[in-house]
Order: C-alpha cells, then structure tokens, then sequence
C-alpha cells in the first residue's frame, strides 16, 4: 500500500549527511561534523556506511601535513535521496487517517473480558 522506505536513509544521522550533501554535492568530514553535531567516531561509522551503500565517495588526501577526508554524493545516492523523499511525501494525512477507520482492533476478533 504505502511505498518502502530506504533503511538506510531512516537513520537521522545518515539522514543529516546526505541533506548536506544533497545541497552541496560533496563536504569535508570536519564540516559535515561541524553541521550536523555527529561525534567523529559516530560520523566515520555512517560514512561507511554510506559508502557501502555506494550513495558517496570517500576521498582521502593530505592539505599540507593534514589529513583531508571529502565525501561525495554518487547519482545513486542522489535518486536514493530523492526515493526516499517521494516515499515520505506519499504518507499522507488522509491515506493514514483511511487505514486507521478500517483497521481492526484486538477488542473486534478477540473477547477481552
């Protein structure tokens, strides 16, 4: 009835990360840490998987002696992003509000006294 809706993308803190880079196509980890007040230990965990889900790439290089870490948002991870978007919309008041009136309860099938 109503469309799945992406697990990964359930998560807040994925959640967080690709609206970022949804707005802007790719990020440093200490920005996106910076914005969406994730831990780094909690950030590098959902980094991954992200990545494992192929919805960014994780690039790693050096600015001067410092490490330099800036993920990417992959065309899959946009169409995921925007699935994800679509699904949510779709779960309207007026389609729930149906569901609940025609849902049964315990007290219908089952002599609760």
């Amino acid at each position: 009835m109503f469309p799945a809706i992406d697990p990964i993308l359930l998560s807040q803190p994925r959640l967080s990360i690709m609206s970022l880079l949804i707005k802007h196509n790719h990020a440093e980890f200490n920005e996106i840490k910076n914005v969406t007040k994730i831990t780094s230990g909690n950030l590098s965990i959902q980094l991954s998987k992200l990545k494992a889900a192929s919805y960014i790439e994780i690039n790693k290089q050096f600015k001067g002696n410092y490490p330099l870490t800036i993920c990417h948002i992959t065309n899959k991870g946009i169409d995921a992003f925007n699935e994800f978007i679509k699904a949510i919309n779709s779960y309207d008041v007026n389609s729930i509000s149906k569901l609940e009136s025609e849902s049964w309860t315990p007290s219908e099938t089952f002599n609760l006294q």
